[in-house]
């Protein structure tokens, strides 16, 4: 079988998540693989060129890796008719502009998110790229993860019954950067260079929740800073000046009824750094990145409220592990496939722009919700 060669360019590799998931865990990976199997059983091999604003910084990952190109010219990039696909995991304040000059330059384009900084500016890349003819594509990770792949199997299989509600926890101690180094970078902490856990983690939660239990048709949230003074890379303290927590209650079509905690102020007491527990009325599941658990009706036991009693039941021991039974490779190596597959033979991938803006209409809406104190209504937000 033969093997075709796709150039991609990628765009901000020299972040965390840039670098570890997109280059080294999914595009070096699938070009040490061979590259990406098609239907037809031949392959499309992925040659990357790094591109970005610190140019020592590109020279040595591309160095330590075998990468031939490493550029701080974007305009030279996306003037390259080698180059088919276009990768942006920059901060989302600069993602934008990016973005738009990629579309201009009739790449396909693939994107961490939230695409932009606002719903207004997300549907207008929704809309020039839908116009320019282009594939374009949101990562959307979570949905690869071992759990949630087990959670997806259970509702296809009918095993809830009818889902009632979704109740999701989210997060861990972020270190304030003083005494013991912080686990995140300080972006994240100011709102003026687009940091805040609602932005960050609706998006996602939107996707996750529109994919596996209907489309949120409300929100009802509260966004907070709890830690407000916090310390940087280079030791110098700063007033964080975006949340580092939010509460959200979703209320999605068909009934269900979600609520999510996301926040970087928590210790954590439970299995995973997230769960979500699916209760319908013929079971329930508590699925976290990589287990899942189950009770069946009739495997439900039946505790009784004494307060004048210590419980004695052990509550966790009560459930079953869902199996593997299937090998899971790394959740953004496979979405990086997928949207190959889509760009190559036009294979599903419906992840594309519109999911991003409504990710952002999400978020939007919940620190509205926040700042006015009231239930916010989603419109529909489609091509």
């Amino acid at each position: 079988m033969t093997t075709q060669t796709l150039g991609v360019a990628m765009n901000g590799v020299t972040g965390r998540m840039g670098y570890r998931q997109h280059l080294l865990r999914s595009i070096l990976a699938i070009r040490e693989q061979g590259g990406v199997t098609l239907a037809d059983g031949s392959r499309v091999q992925l040659e990357p060129v790094l591109v970005g604003r610190n140019a020592g910084k590109l020279e040595e990952i591309a160095r330590r890796h075998g990468v031939a190109r490493h550029t701080t010219d974007l305009d030279e990039v996306l003037r390259d008719d080698g180059i088919s696909i276009y990768f942006d995991a920059q901060l989302t304040q600069v993602r934008e502009k990016s973005l738009v000059a990629a579309i201009d330059a009739g790449k396909h384009i693939y994107t961490e998110k939230p695409v932009a900084e606002s719903l207004e500016g997300a549907i207008d890349l929704a809309r020039r790229a839908d116009a320019a003819g282009i594939k374009h594509g949101v990562v959307h990770d979570k949905l690869y993860l071992p759990g949630l792949i087990k959670l997806a199997r259970l509702i296809e299989g009918g095993f809830f019954g009818r889902i009632l509600s979704v109740r999701g926890e989210f997060g861990y101690w972020v270190f304030e950067g003083d005494w013991q180094t912080a686990q995140r970078p300080s972006w994240n902490y100011r709102s003026e260079e687009g940091g805040g856990i609602t932005i960050d983690m609706f998006c996602h939660w939107n996707y996750v929740l529109e994919q596996l239990f209907g489309r949120v048709e409300a929100v009802t949230a509260k966004a907070v800073t709890h830690i407000g003074e916090r310390w940087d890379e280079d030791g110098h303290r700063y007033d964080a000046t975006a949340d580092d927590s939010a509460y959200g209650i979703f209320e999605l079509e068909g009934g269900v009824v979600a609520q999510i905690n996301s926040s970087w102020s928590t210790r954590l007491n439970r299995d995973e750094l997230v769960e979500f527990q699916v209760d319908g009325t013929e079971g329930s599941a508590v699925a976290g990145l990589f287990g899942c658990k189950v009770q069946s009706r009739a495997n439900t036991p039946k505790p009784v409220w004494n307060p004048d009693l210590p419980t004695n039941e052990r509550f966790r021991d009560q459930w079953l592990e869902v199996p593997d039974n299937d090998t899971f490779d790394n959740g953004f190596k496979m979405q990086w496939e997928q949207f190959v597959r889509h760009v190559v033979e036009d294979a599903p991938h419906p992840y594309d722009f519109w999911s991003g803006a409504r990710g952002n209409q999400l978020a939007e809406a919940g620190l509205t919700s926040s700042r006015e104190g009231r239930r916010i209504e989603l419109d529909r937000i489609a091509p």
